[in-house]
């Protein structure tokens, strides 16, 4: 048993930039690079292995031969997809729908999603929810006529902001925020609304009005703070839960000199990181695993006592 140094899947969106190619150090050939999948074994975008014994394979293939690696407390499939986004351009106004829904309509998973935003350019907003209550009739008209906006709650963002956008609020992440995103493992989304704007081919991207409507919350949104979160300081690091669902748990780790963490059976861990750069001493390894900003690490259950030098900021994810 052994931590995998994970390569992504990326995807060319119309919206994104180049920011994870050349800060993130993502060597994918496409322009523009919208987002990076992490840790995927979605069928739209599996991450590969890129170190040791599986090294080429799928983090699909590796889990099917080891379903133990994911841990005592999953049944079934992985349940989480880490991403990085870059969005150079507003990405579409848009919802998810939940599980109930999104299993009977699409054969997939619905879309519970957390952000973490790692940097966000002066001016920068993002939707979630609505501004009011709306009705269907609105919606459609609004769309029609191009402006929706006045029914949106659009909200102020900075860097080491987090949001949580359960399934069906209405959203959308804004031009000059990059940011990563956990999320349930699924590819649903039903776009609602995007600026008249032409894919490659030249055709208008397509929207899904009809079963948008079928999961929107059409009540007035909820007003977003960004909630106290409490810092626990360790010799060589510090600690901060980030969010926690149904699917996952995320915790920020900011290490000064060095961390150390177990990962047990009940449950895998994923280590996203997300600046500087360390090593990672696991048992049975002779030397560190170096990684550095951008690298992704599955670390399967049961891999036990585990410790990280540097200087960096992780994020560590586990169900």
């Amino acid at each position: 048993m052994e931590p995998m140094l994970l390569s992504p899947a990326g995807k060319d969106y119309l919206w994104g930039g180049i920011r994870l190619r050349t800060e993130y150090g993502k060597q994918i050939s496409l322009t523009p690079l919208a987002e990076t999948w992490e840790c995927s074994v979605h069928v739209d975008g599996p991450s590969q292995i890129r170190n040791g014994t599986y090294a080429g394979w799928s983090l699909t293939d590796v889990l099917k031969q080891h379903p133990d690696y994911l841990g005592k407390r999953v049944t079934g499939e992985f349940p989480v997809l880490v991403k990085f986004i870059d969005a150079e351009q507003d990405l579409s106004v848009q919802v998810h729908p939940d599980d109930e829904f999104a299993r009977k309509h699409e054969n997939d998973n619905g879309k519970t999603e957390m952000w973490y935003v790692l940097d966000a350019k002066p001016g920068s907003k993002l939707v979630h929810g609505f501004s009011h209550d709306v009705t269907t009739e609105q919606l459609k008209k609004s769309i029609e006529e191009g402006t929706l906006s006045k029914h949106l709650q659009y909200v102020p963002v900075k860097k080491g902001d987090v949001f949580f956008i359960s399934p069906g609020t209405v959203h959308a992440i804004g031009a000059g925020i990059l940011l990563a995103e956990i999320q349930e493992s699924s590819n649903v989304t039903y776009r609602v609304y995007d600026y008249n704007r032409r894919d490659k081919h030249g055709e208008l991207r397509p929207l899904h009005f009809d079963k948008a409507v079928q999961v929107l919350n059409m009540k007035t949104g909820a007003e977003v703070k960004q909630k106290p979160r409490l810092t626990h300081y360790f010799p060589g690091c510090s600690r901060k839960i980030l969010g926690r669902c149904q699917y996952f748990e995320v915790e920020k780790i900011q290490i000064t000199k060095g961390f150390s963490f177990s990962v047990s059976e009940n449950s895998f861990q994923v280590l996203l990181c997300v600046d500087g750069d360390g090593g990672l001493e696991t048992p049975g390894r002779r030397r560190p695993m170096r990684y550095k900003k951008g690298d992704c690490i599955f670390l399967p259950a049961g891999l036990g006592r585990c410790h990280t030098l540097g200087e960096a900021t992780l994020l560590k994810i586990r169900y």
